[in-house]
């Protein structure tokens, strides 16, 4: 009903060339001691914003926290791409770290602190391959 009386004809959708210029997302694991969270945010995202999704989960303003790449400080008002989290370096698949460390008194953080994750614990031997014959699953993959 393009030109009906009722109002203008709706907008037509935007060429893919324009729907491109989007900034893509960044996918990021932020770690603090034992804790992570995964999250995503766009590459012109500053490190403030992302430190408002930390308030959102976490419950500590802005003003407590510093995030970190590796051991390097990040600067409040950079954009996450300036800070080297792009598309290609933090994948949905193999999200980038960001280091946390929160505000420990009036004029001092705490040091960056991230735990190594738990290793798995050893398969059962029920659930270990076999190597004699073949087994049932081996016979309904073919």
């Amino acid at each position: 009903m393009a030109g009906s009386p009722i109002g203008p004809a709706p907008a037509p959708p935007l060429p893919i060339s324009m729907v491109s210029l989007v900034p893509p997302d960044v996918f990021l694991m932020i770690r603090h001691n034992k804790t992570t969270i995964f999250t995503d945010a766009k590459e012109s995202s500053t490190v403030y914003e992302l430190k408002r999704i930390v308030e959102g989960i976490l419950k500590r303003p802005p003003e407590e926290q510093r995030l970190y790449k590796e051991d390097q400080l990040l600067d409040d008002t950079k954009t996450l791409g300036d800070c080297g989290f792009t598309s290609q370096t933090a994948r949905p698949q193999a999200p980038a770290t960001v280091g946390l460390a929160f505000r420990i008194s009036e004029d001092a953080f705490e040091p960056l602190r991230i735990d190594p994750f738990s290793s798995p614990p050893e398969l059962p031997d029920v659930m270990k391959p076999q190597d004699s014959g073949s087994s049932a699953n081996e016979q309904a993959v073919q």
